[in-house]
């Protein structure tokens, strides 16, 4: 995990205690195997809250590069490794004609389809310097691309100590 806290602390609007609100960013990062793969996010992620110090605020969690995406579920094998997969061949199969691979000779427009669908962040809630999330709920990384990648997820938490 690599990352900074910004120099100027942001001004703060009603912020009990008069506590300035401050944001953090790190990047995690994970190696992928491409070809839908996923990954389950949310210990790493939740340690990387804990560790700005932030107790209430927001986070905000992008996956760079445009054929992954972030989303929250069940990492539940099932799930994760039939499930969302069989559910996006149906939307954007990888046999489908994509003028993206037309254009650029490549075999992955299903890949920028799917990420597309799904998106590429997620804004979370900050409580108690960690993010909410039900008894079968984990943010997982999503991975559509036709190889494997090593991914950076940048997050950004924003609010008060």
């Amino acid at each position: 995990m690599e990352g900074g806290e910004s120099k100027e602390p942001l001004e703060s609007a009603g912020v009990t205690g008069g506590s300035p609100v401050r944001s953090v960013s790190f990047t995690l990062t994970r190696g992928t195997q491409g070809n839908d793969h996923i990954l389950d996010l949310t210990r790493e992620l939740q340690a990387g809250i804990q560790e700005t110090g932030i107790r209430t605020g927001q986070a905000v969690a992008m996956v760079v590069g445009s054929t992954a995406a972030l989303t929250a579920t069940e990492f539940e094998p099932g799930l994760v490794e039939e499930d969302l997969a069989a559910t996006l061949e149906r939307i954007a199969p990888r046999d489908g004609r994509y003028l993206h691979e037309e254009t650029w000779n490549d075999d992955n427009g299903h890949s920028h389809v799917r990420a597309s669908l799904v998106g590429p962040s997620l804004a979370l809630p900050v409580v108690e310097g960690r993010v909410p999330l039900g008894t079968w709920q984990q943010i997982v990384l999503m991975d559509f691309d036709t190889r494997p990648r090593t991914r950076e997820i940048v997050v950004n938490v924003m609010g008060v100590g």
